[in-house]
Formats: C-alpha cells, sequence, structure tokens
C-alpha cells in the first residue's frame, strides 16, 4: 500500500566542524594564540568590537557608580549636620590607626603570593602573543569611553 521510503541523511563530522559558525571558531576551547588563527585586519576588528563595547559599558556604568557613591556621600553629610547621625571621631581614629598599621605590615613585604604572581603572568604571556588583539581593544575601549 503506501509503502514508505525512510532515508537518512549521513551528517560528516570533519565537514561540519569545518562550516561551524564565527563564534565557536573564537572562543574554541584549543584557542592559543590570535596571532597564528587570523590575519591582521580581522584581529583589529575583534579587538576594537570588543573593546569599544567595554569602553561604553565601563563608562555607562562608571557614571551609575560616580552618581550612587556622591548622591550617598551627601545624603550622609545632610544626615550627620542635621543631626540624625553622630560620629564617634575617636572610634574612627583608632580604626584608622589599625588600618594603617596592618597596610606597614603588608607592605612591608613586597612578595606577591605565587596564585597571584601566576596569573599575572598567564596575562603576560597572552598579551605579548596577541600583541595587535590587544592594541585594538585598547583603541575600542578608549573609543568607547569617548563615546
Amino acid at each position: 500500500a503506501g509503502a514508505k521510503d525512510d532515508t537518512f541523511n549521513v551528517l560528516d563530522l570533519a565537514e561540519y566542524t569545518k562550516n561551524r559558525p564565527w563564534w565557536r571558531k573564537i572562543f574554541a576551547p584549543n584557542s592559543g594564540s590570535s596571532a597564528e588563527k587570523y590575519n591582521v585586519a580581522t584581529q583589529l576588528v575583534i579587538g576594537g568590537v570588543t573593546g569599544w563595547c567595554t569602553g561604553f559599558i565601563f563608562q555607562k556604568v562608571g557614571k551609575l557608580a560616580a552618581t550612587a557613591v556622591g548622591g550617598g556621600f551627601f545624603l550622609l553629610q545632610i544626615a550627620n549636620h542635621t543631626g540624625y547621625i553622630k560620629v564617634d571621631w575617636n572610634l574612627v581614629q583608632r580604626d584608622m590607626n589599625k588600618a594603617k598599621q596592618q597596610l606597614k605590615f603588608h607592605s612591608s613585604g613586597n612578595k606577591m603570593p605565587p596564585e597571584v604572581k601566576s596569573r599575572v603572568d598567564e596575562v603576560v604571556i597572552f598579551l605579548k602573543k596577541n600583541v595587535v588583539l590587544t592594541g585594538g581593544f585598547a583603541g575600542g575601549f578608549l573609543l568607547g569611553m569617548a563615546s
């Protein structure tokens, strides 16, 4: 009667990985140096666009944070002058002296913890391998901050 022809398409994984979306190629787990994968123009565009987006967001969040901190400080000053808040200045002075002593103690060693040093080394290696991408990001970041 109505026999249906069941045909299946075979998916060639090698061909599939060649035609992956661009974002999977950029953010692949085995990313390595972008200098080995992309030409200079592509690196500049990727760095510039991500830098601009980061700078633009940083500018907007920075303005919001500055407004919140400034407004809070303004409200605290009003509350202090109208008598709603009383500040124990002796306690403030004592806490400041403790903080100064702790800062002197921690800064006297001048040694960076090993986990921080290893992260800094990783960042420096990445920046050296991807100079063009980093330059594009820095330029885009400055343009994003200016816009």
